[in-house]
């Protein structure tokens, strides 16, 4: 497949989107984390419109809610919308707790299109391949970056897996297990400091 002028018109307007954005406790560009997404996602099958999807995929939780939401259908069109849509556990400032958020977004993964399963699932493999190079460089003060601390963030990866399992063989899911076992193991490898949930946004 060979990416069309729309796909870099997508990275030049997510790169805007996000221009000001950082990942959490490394000061790393967002970018990096949305391209790390679309690159996984492409290695992994996707179509023109998932990748664009993956390049845009938290825009509108991130960049303006439902104005952004109507901009990317303006754009790209209805398939893509709806794609970023499927991938997006809140669109309401201030968001709701947590807890919620991720069980709602687990539960709606069951029935999601397979594209929005394939793009939830490049995110959250980059995700974990992340916070698995971090804790080995920092040990267990990772999960201080994350609302919802060491358990919460393990409960939510194990969740998000075994939800896709049960609905999708694809290898990318196999590849998530994979990482999201070594993650559980090297945690559990780890004394324990301070955990629960902390002053820092959810992603």
């Amino acid at each position: 497949m060979v990416l069309s002028q729309r796909f870099t018109e997508a990275l030049l307007w997510a790169t805007e989107l996000h221009q000001q954005q950082v990942r959490k406790g490394s000061g790393v560009p967002y970018i990096a984390h949305l391209l790390g997404v679309t690159s996984e996602a492409l290695e992994y099958g996707a179509t023109e419109d998932e990748a664009i999807a993956a390049l845009l995929h938290d825009a509108i939780e991130d960049c303006g809610g439902r104005p952004i939401a109507l901009e990317i259908r303006r754009r790209f069109g209805d398939n893509v919308a709806e794609i970023v849509e499927g991938c997006t556990d809140a669109v309401t400032q201030p968001k709701p707790p947590w807890r919620e958020r991720k069980q709602a977004y687990i539960s709606h993964l069951r029935t999601a299109s397979p594209s929005v399963r394939l793009v939830s699932a490049a995110d959250k493999l980059y995700n974990a391949r992340s916070i698995l190079k971090d804790c080995r460089c920092v040990g267990d003060e990772i999960w201080q970056r994350f609302t919802g601390g060491r358990a919460g963030s393990l409960w939510y990866y194990r969740a998000v897996v075994d939800t896709l399992k049960s609905v999708d063989n694809r290898p990318i899911v196999a590849e998530l297990e994979r990482v999201v076992q070594e993650l559980e193991r090297l945690a559990a490898s780890i004394p324990q400091s301070q955990d629960g949930p902390t002053p820092h946004p959810s992603p």
